[in-house]
């Protein structure tokens, strides 16, 4: 297989990066970038059941998101999660993995909905991949379908065992829960994490774009509410781990299986947030609910040879990353662009 000619990492170790600290005194060592704005699913709270997706010309190339992020690795970031989208319907995408698996991160992980990975989990983790989320919003075939409108559910279960035979230790499953639709299967949910030895985050909706399926209000489950449905057969305690993200992790006493729960209606994250996003079209986006951007497209492009402008472009992009988001469940919707653009 012919593999993208990218610039090696230009001596990462020997340098005392540059930090990304913005206004608020928040320092970003996290970035999630999206390899792709395309999904083999078509989830009602992530896309419109008809989607229009960017052509070809529109969207970055592996090769520029390969010095996106040698870019951010160079200016201290430390973890970086590759989103979609779908990020495995992106063709050719173990030739990214396997580039930005030799930039030294502590931590690099994807978001996948786990439809490909009977095909991919091998190659992944081959390629330096550590991490896994791993999108399950029911264990109920006919409700999974309604959920994502195309998904099979059999093939995401097999996704998950395929991962663990790889040798993946990092697997999280991530689900959200929406109030009428898959509150009651929560407590499934968790007896399946244990049964496989792995973690679970449980994530309020989070309202991005206008959906087609349902008003956000009436499907908004309250994080604080599924953790009493998980107490009513598990006790529940906050544990000190934490990750780059914004999970905040309890235990119980007879499993190495944590709980994650993601609020950002009910417990806002936004006071130690690390994190900006790049979408698949090379936008800097420094908040998940607010649209402060920086298009980085046109400098890649500009400077093909050169990845000074794009790091001095993303260290001047911190002074726009605001305080915090302002999420409501009114109809409101503070941000037109759906979670497939906005990446993972």
């Amino acid at each position: 297989m012919n593999r993208p000619v990218y610039d090696p990492p230009h001596m990462i170790a020997e340098q005392t990066p540059a930090r990304l600290i913005d206004n608020f005194g928040r320092q970003v060592t996290y970035v999630r970038l999206s390899v792709t704005d395309r999904c083999d699913f078509r989830c009602v709270y992530c896309m419109s059941e008809d989607m229009t997706f960017l052509p070809r010309d529109a969207i970055l190339t592996l090769e520029e998101i390969g010095r996106v992020a040698q870019a951010f690795a160079e200016l201290g970031v430390e973890k970086i999660r590759l989103t979609g989208g779908e990020p495995l319907v992106r063709r050719d995408l173990t030739q990214l993995v396997d580039f930005i698996g030799t930039l030294g991160l502590k931590d690099f992980a994807m978001t996948t909905n786990g439809s490909q990975l009977p095909r991919y989990a091998e190659a992944l983790f081959a390629g330096g991949l550590q991490r896994l989320n791993i999108s399950l919003d029911s264990l109920d075939p006919e409700k999974f379908r309604r959920i994502t409108r195309n998904g099979d559910l059999n093939k995401v279960l097999q996704g998950i065992d395929a991962a663990i035979d790889a040798g993946f230790t990092g697997i999280k499953l991530n689900a959200v829960i929406m109030k009428g639709r898959n509150e009651d299967e929560v407590l499934d949910l968790v007896e399946f994490a244990r049964s496989k030895g792995i973690d679970i985050s449980f994530i309020e909706e989070m309202p991005l774009g206008v959906v087609s399926d349902h008003q956000r209000g009436e499907t908004y489950c309250s994080s604080d509410e599924v953790h009493r449905i998980i107490e009513q057969r598990y006790a529940l305690s906050a544990c000190d781990s934490q990750t780059a993200g914004p999970s905040r992790y309890h235990r119980m006493a007879d499993s190495t299986t944590r709980i994650g729960f993601i609020s950002p209606h009910s417990h806002n994250f936004c006071g130690d947030c690390n994190r900006v996003r790049v979408t698949v079209e090379g936008r800097l986006l420094l908040c998940l609910g607010n649209d402060h951007s920086v298009d980085l497209r046109p400098i890649l492009r500009s400077h093909p040879g050169n990845n000074e402008p794009l790091k001095q472009a993303i260290m001047d992009a911190m002074g726009l990353k605001p305080e915090r988001h302002h999420f409501t469940n009114d109809g409101d919707v503070q941000v037109v662009r759906l979670m497939n653009m906005t990446g993972g």
